[in-house]
């Protein structure tokens, strides 16, 4: 790291930890330059005198999409107040994050070291906006979305402005052109991923640990039911089937039409499309 750059690392963590600089400089040191390290090794050590803004926790912020040519980003920007999260300043932070983050294809490395519109870094302006906003402000997630011969749709509810809100969604469809059809089906079905909030697209696609956390609070649900071992297992295994139906895309009652799952409107639309990938962000989630 350049004397310059351990300088400047040293000034921020001063502004945002109200340590003393030979304090902060070890902290750095300690650190290899990480911001956030640092002010958790100032916070252990007992050194660090703010408000710990850094380690509090940020529920609320904003989401906000980019589009451009079949291709889509999304991210996460969190704060701990929905004040801030409607602060001019802020929304124009995010705004322009969520461009640089579409440009970047959603490498977050490359994003917090792209120069904004300022002509400061990315994570400059992240640690001088956590400094003048007084709250923590962090990236919490972020996704970019591209394939070939396939179309994205996006969705942002309650949004504040254009593509920026705290509930956005992205769902991906390989079809082989674009049509009414397709488009009609695309935006529907990104409302219904913000309303349904599915964990996956199929039973193989859900992750292990969450069956397997499923499975165990449905077991100790039933154990002083006074039902026999045999009997257990069997209800285990239908309540077990049923959150997988509930929880995937594909197995889910369509919200246009609850009588029918969105896999059958997939065929009787037939006209190919195949979901890709889809993906949900809810502030604070």
């Amino acid at each position: 790291m350049s004397k310059e750059s351990n300088f400047a690392n040293i000034k921020k963590l001063r502004e945002l930890t109200g340590a003393g600089f030979k304090d902060c400089s070890n902290a750095i040191r300690e650190s290899n330059g990480d911001i956030e390290k640092s002010i958790e090794y100032l916070r252990v050590k007992g050194i660090s005198k703010a408000s710990k803004r850094m380690i509090r926790t940020a529920k609320e912020g904003l989401v906000c999409i980019a589009n451009s040519n079949n291709a889509s980003s999304i991210i996460e920007i969190n704060c701990e107040t929905d004040f801030v999260a409607k602060n001019e300043e802020y929304v124009k932070f995010c705004e322009e994050l969520s461009n640089i983050n579409f440009n970047q294809k959603g490498n977050i490395k490359k994003l917090n070291n792209t120069k904004m519109s300022n002509g400061i870094i990315v994570e400059e302006n992240l640690v001088n906006l956590i400094s003048k906003m007084g709250e923590k402000i962090s990236i919490s997630r972020n996704d970019y979305i591209h394939f070939e011969k396939s179309y994205n749709f996006s969705y942002i509810h309650n949004s504040l402005k254009n593509n920026i809100g705290k509930l956005g969604v992205i769902v991906s469809l390989q079809s082989n052109k674009l049509n009414d059809i397709v488009s009609d089906f695309g935006k529907k079905l990104a409302m219904h991923i913000a309303a349904s909030n599915p964990l996956a697209l199929d039973e193989k696609n859900i992750n292990p640990e969450i069956l397997d956390k499923e499975k165990e609070m449905i077991t100790e649900e039933l154990k002083n039911s006074g039902k026999s071992k045999d009997i257990i297992e069997k209800i285990s295994i239908g309540k077990i089937e049923k959150f997988k139906q509930e929880n995937t895309l594909l197995n889910q009652n369509w919200i246009m039409n609850p009588k029918k799952k969105v896999k059958e409107i997939l065929e009787d639309l037939n006209v190919g499309i195949i979901i890709k990938a889809f993906v949900r962000y809810k502030i604070g989630k």
